[in-house]
């Protein structure tokens, strides 16, 4: 960070120092030297004080309660700011403040910046421009003359500065350029010596403490930071005695090591004939390598010489090609025959097909024929009968007497009397029986029904047993897992679903089974929050639809179609849904969102959007459910509540659930929950039992109704058979005694007319007969003909099997000669390509021989005899090496050993020098610092006498006794004030004084600090509002006069009083504030 400027009149002033950001600058004695005589010269020019940091101009729009104040052109000297209250008098200060960088909090007027905005606007500007010129501008060849600094505060509190040159170009928006330009300007906005707010000067004597009036002091005067300065110098050195300790213990390692590397580097010996063994063995080996690639070398060419020579291959290949093209040639010709029978074969069933409809047709008009004929021939039988029993009657009554007739009469009376009564009594038994069977069904419907009813109660509980059954195996397999709960083959599932998210197949990973992933908060709730849920515990919920299909791929390996568990599809987020306005708040009941623990907002929001449970509230009682929901109005928001038996409550309804609701998967305890279902399957179990033996003993008694009920029906029957017998021969007595004597001649003349249809149908039969025959003669012919196209087919059709036993026989044959030929020929190209390696193999072996043999020349030029083998050679080699290494353990490596050497030495003078530096540097520093210190406290004490001559002068000018106290050793400053004709009184307490003396004292205190500090600019606000004419004039006297004397720094009063008094100068800028229009805001 840049250095902060302070200049001193006639004293000597504190050198510029830096902020302390972690490192210590210490200066050398000379550059003291030259410091002091730069203070005690002083000689600063106009332009370079006067023109550097001086407000030129400040604008404000929508700041506080001004739509638009400004621009404000300040003068180089004085300003007075005057105006009514409400006229932004106050404002304009606090702008500078929060212009410059300030807090909300430094400028008294609220703790935040959206505060600062005005009301109902977006956004607030400031815009101060400051000049830049003089001896000494900041980056002047960048800013020019003028650095504009713009801040804007939005209505939610954000703020963002940008810094623009003289024609208006951006050239920063960063805060640390800010506080740059402000340390090089001096400025400090937060130290009420340069800008003192009204707040500030009400109550700076009376409320401050001695401490804070002290440290008030030393901060205006930079006494303060030059004090951390020197603190942060203490400490740094402290820390580096410390090292340089530290580093003292490792100097004495450090020697000690050198004089143990010293020592070896001395005594080390020379091992070079052994190095020099092993470097005429290395040439040996080196050699004998290229000796054992030439002999690789010769070796694969005589092993392709050979191979190239071998041409039985060739010979097999070409014979096996022989065979193949005539294996072919024979397989062709069986096909072309083939060909032909299958063609004579299409042209015989097409035949065949023909004659076998014609014979159809044939058979057809033939049974046409054989029924006419059967037809016509009994018809001829019936008229024979017919004709047979004429004669009979005719003759029956010609030889027959009337005495026969009469006898005949009287008996048949006799027996339809009798029948009549028979009859009579039948009937009277069959109404009986009748009525005995109406009876009996309906005692059988309702056995029936019963037993229906009965078989529906024990399906019933059969169903609940196997419910149960079932879920006390979920139970059973929840012990170990508690995804079994939701499904058998739930884990599975879930591990395909973490298998297919690692291998990428889901953009988002699917979330579920939803009753895995809630819990909770009170679990006597369980049965009210499974009866609202229902059918969502086994549900997942999915991003897009792309993972919906991967996840129902993946269901369908576990879940059969109709049993799948729901998939929804919502896209995910990392935050619930904002309730607001949407969920029903009770005082006394939950909703059953409140019920719940749910880590995950995707499980939350699903919930929300499918079924609503923010909007649904659980109430134990039913009395209570019923009271809130039904008595008068619902809650806001609510649409629905259950009770803890699972009731489900509307406005204007209520359900109760058909069979009692059982806790399934939000239970706690499974040990306890298999314990429950295990009692209630025992008493299922015994139900079941009970329910099966009455319906036993109801279907032995249906059985037995049944068998009853046959029996009588039976009994009806044959009584309903007697009847009608009865009926039929009374019909037929009836009949025979009403038949009277039939005419002989009538009955003559019908059989000869009998006897002409006779003839006719004889002659018809004859005819009938003789067309059959015909048709059977055509028949018989067509058959012929079919069975000898058959026996052709046949013979054909054998033909064509041994034809296609032949073909398979020359297709396996010629199947295996395409394999023994492509074996063959894989074997050739084999061969071709194994040669074709070894030549390969070859070049590369020949390139490794010459390879092999440049890098022998490059180890050793000549060539040597070998007469070992290589593998002696190496073995002599690593026998040489392990006893060099042996040495060099003994003795240490020679290159390495000097290294170490090396490095030893090195860090030793190395830590010697540094360690001597710093404790050069250590005593440098503690004269310096003794020097500063002393320098140090002659300021302090210069700058508090000249503080309190200051305010003692300027009290006097209102002839007031006023004097200060500064201590320090505690660090107190204490300020007494007399009036008027109490200078010999003892009391000095502030608070006696008079708001205007109060205000006279505070604007002495201020003058007083600002004759021994210096700044660009300095701001007073209502300084006089406390003080009568008098009091006021002689302070505006005073302010106008330190003015003139500092005619090279600006300065801004701020007062609601007139200014009128004040003299004519050019050194005096006044800005007349107008008074703000009220009757929009009035409107």
């Amino acid at each position: 960070m840049n250095k902060r400027k302070s200049f001193v009149h006639n004293v000597l002033k504190p050198s510029k120092t830096p902020r302390t950001d972690g490192k210590t600058h210490v200066q050398d004695e000379e550059e003291v030297d030259e410091e002091d005589e730069v203070q005690q010269d002083h000689s600063l020019s106009a332009s370079s004080v006067g023109d550097i940091g001086v407000i030129e101009s400040i604008t404000l729009r929508n700041f506080m309660s001004h739509h638009l104040l400004g621009p404000f052109k300040f003068g180089p000297n004085v300003n007075f700011i005057v105006g009514n209250n409400g006229t932004g008098k106050s404002a304009i200060l606090t702008a500078l403040i929060v212009g410059l960088g300030g807090k909300a909090t430094t400028t008294n007027r609220g703790t935040s910046l959206k505060g600062f905005v005005k009301y109902g606007e977006g956004f607030a500007d400031i815009k101060v421009k400051l000049k830049n010129r003089g001896n000494d501008p900041y980056k002047g060849d960048i800013y020019g003359d003028s650095i504009s600094i713009e801040h804007r505060i939005t209505s939610d509190g954000c703020r963002t500065c940008k810094i623009k040159n003289k024609i208006g170009h951006v050239i920063s928006t960063k805060k640390e350029e800010l506080t740059a330009i402000l340390d090089h300007f001096g400025i400090q906005v937060d130290n009420p010596v340069s800008v003192l707010n009204q707040e500030m000067s009400k109550q700076f004597l009376h409320s401050k403490s001695e401490a804070d009036k002290y440290k008030f002091f030393m901060k205006a005067t930079l006494l303060e930071q030059m004090k951390r300065d020197y603190i942060h110098i203490k400490q740094t050195k402290a820390l580096t005695r410390e090292q340089v300790e530290r580093q003292e213990e490792c100097l004495k390692d450090l020697r000690q090591l050198f004089l143990q590397k010293k020592e070896r580097y001395e005594r080390l010996s020379a091992l070079d004939n052994m190095r020099q063994t092993l470097e005429d063995l290395k040439k040996k080996m080196a050699w004998c390598l290229v000796r054992e690639k030439e002999r690789l070398v010769e070796q694969l060419m005589e092993q392709i010489e050979k191979e190239e020579s071998d041409c039985k291959r060739e010979e097999k290949l070409q014979l096996c090609q022989s065979k193949v093209t005539t294996a072919e040639k024979r397989l062709q010709d069986i096909q072309k025959k083939l060909c032909t029978l299958r063609e004579e074969q299409e042209r015989l069933a097409e035949e065949s097909c023909k004659m076998k409809e014609e014979i159809k047709v044939k058979t057809k008009a033939l049974k046409s024929q054989e029924v006419v004929y059967f037809r016509a021939e009994n018809k001829l039988k019936q008229l024979e009968k017919e004709q047979c029993l004429l004669q009979e009657r005719i003759h029956k009554i010609s030889h027959g007497g009337r005495r026969s007739h009469e006898t005949e009469q009287a008996q048949h009376l006799k027996k339809i009397s009798a029948f009549k009564k028979q009859l009579e009594k039948l009937e009277k038994e069959s109404s009986a029986l009748n009525q005995e069977i109406k009876d009996k069904q309906q005692a059988l419907l309702k056995g029936r029904e019963e037993y229906d009813k009965l078989s529906m109660e024990e399906k019933n509980i059969q169903v609940s047993l196997e419910s149960k059954l079932k879920r006390k195996k979920q139970l059973m397999a929840s012990r170990s897992n508690r995804l079994r709960r939701f499904g058998d083959h739930m884990p599975e599932l879930l591990e395909s679903i973490d298998k297919a998210f690692t291998q990428g197949r889901f953009i988002k990973k699917p979330v579920g089974p939803i009753g895995a992933c809630i819990s909770l908060k009170d679990p006597s709730l369980a049965v009210a929050v499974e009866s609202c849920l229902r059918g969502f515990f086994k549900t997942f919920c999915c991003d897009n639809y792309r993972d919906e299909k991967v996840l129902q791929g993946l269901m369908s390996s576990y879940f059969p179609k109709g049993s799948r568990p729901q998939i929804m599809v919502c896209p995910f987020t990392d935050r619930v849904y904002n309730l607001q306005g949407r969920g029903v708040h009770h005082p006394e009941f939950p909703s059953v969102l409140d019920c719940l623990n749910i880590e995950n907002p995707v499980i939350t929001n699903c919930l929300i959007d499918m079924r609503g449970i923010e909007s649904i509230l659980i109430i134990k009682e039913k009395a209570c459910a019923r009271r809130v929901m039904q008595g008068s109005r619902p809650p806001k928001n609510c649409r629905e509540a259950f009770t803890a038996d699972g009731d489900q409550v509307f406005s204007h309804r209520y359900y109760t659930p058909e069979h009692e609701v059982l806790v399934k998967y939000l239970g706690g305890d499974p040990e306890a929950e298999i314990r429950l279902v295990e009692s209630e399957l025992e008493n299922s179990q015994a139900q079941l039992s009970r329910f099966q033996l009455h319906l036993v003993s109801v279907k032995e008694d249906i059985q037995f109704m049944e068998e009853k009920l046959r029996s009588v029906i039976m009994a009806c029957k044959k009584n309903q058979e007697s009847i009608n017998k009865v009926k039929a021969s009374i019909t037929e007595l009836e009949n025979i005694e009403e038949a009277q004597a039939e005419d002989i001649s009538s009955l003559e003349e019908d059989a000869q007319e009998n006897e002409q249809k006779i003839e006719s149908e004889r002659r018809n039969v004859k005819e009938a007969q003789d067309e059959l025959k015909e048709h059977e003669r055509v028949l018989s012919s067509i058959n012929q003909k079919y069975k000898d196209v058959k026996n052709k087919m046949e013979q054909l059709s054998d033909e064509t099997e041994q034809l296609k036993e032949e073909q398979v026989k020359a297709e396996a044959v010629c199947s295996k000669l395409d394999q023994t030929l492509k074996i063959l020929e894989k074997k050739l190209e084999d061969h071709q390509a194994n040669i074709q390696t070894m030549k390969d193999d070859l070049s590369l072996r020949e390139e490794e021989m010459q390879d092999c043999e440049a890098k022998a020349k490059e180890i050793c030029p000549v060539r040597q005899q070998i007469d070992q083998s290589a593998k002696c050679i190496d073995a002599e080699i690593t026998r040489l090496r392990q006893k060099i290494s042996t040495e060099e353990s003994s003795h240490g490596d020679k290159e390495q050993v000097i290294r170490e050497y090396a490095e030893a030495h090195t860090n030793y003078k190395s830590k010697s020098s540094q360690l001597r530096d710093l404790r050069k540097f250590i005593d440098r520093l503690d004269h310096i610092m003794i020097d500063r210190q002393d320098r140090y406290k002659s300021m302090r004490r210069s700058l508090s006498v000249r503080c309190k001559l200051y305010f003692n002068n300027f009290m006097m000018q209102l002839n007031c006794c006023g004097s200060m106290m500064f201590n320090h050793i505690n660090e107190t400053l204490s300020i007494s004030v007399k009036p008027p004709g109490q200078e010999k009184n003892n009391v000095n307490d502030m608070r006696s004084l008079s708001g205007g003396e109060r205000s006279f004292s505070t604007v002495c205190f201020i003058l007083a600090l600002w004759e021994i500090t210096e700044s660009p600019f300095r701001c007073l606000d209502e300084f006089d509002v406390y003080m009568d004419m008098h009091n006021r004039s002689i302070s505006m006297n005073m302010l106008v006069a330190l003015s003139e004397r500092q005619h090279l720094r600006q300065f801004i009063f701020i007062t609601p009083q007139s200014t009128s008094h004040l003299p004519k100068s050019a050194h005096i800028t006044i800005h007349q504030l107008q008074d703000p229009e009220r009757e929009a805001e009035e409107e």
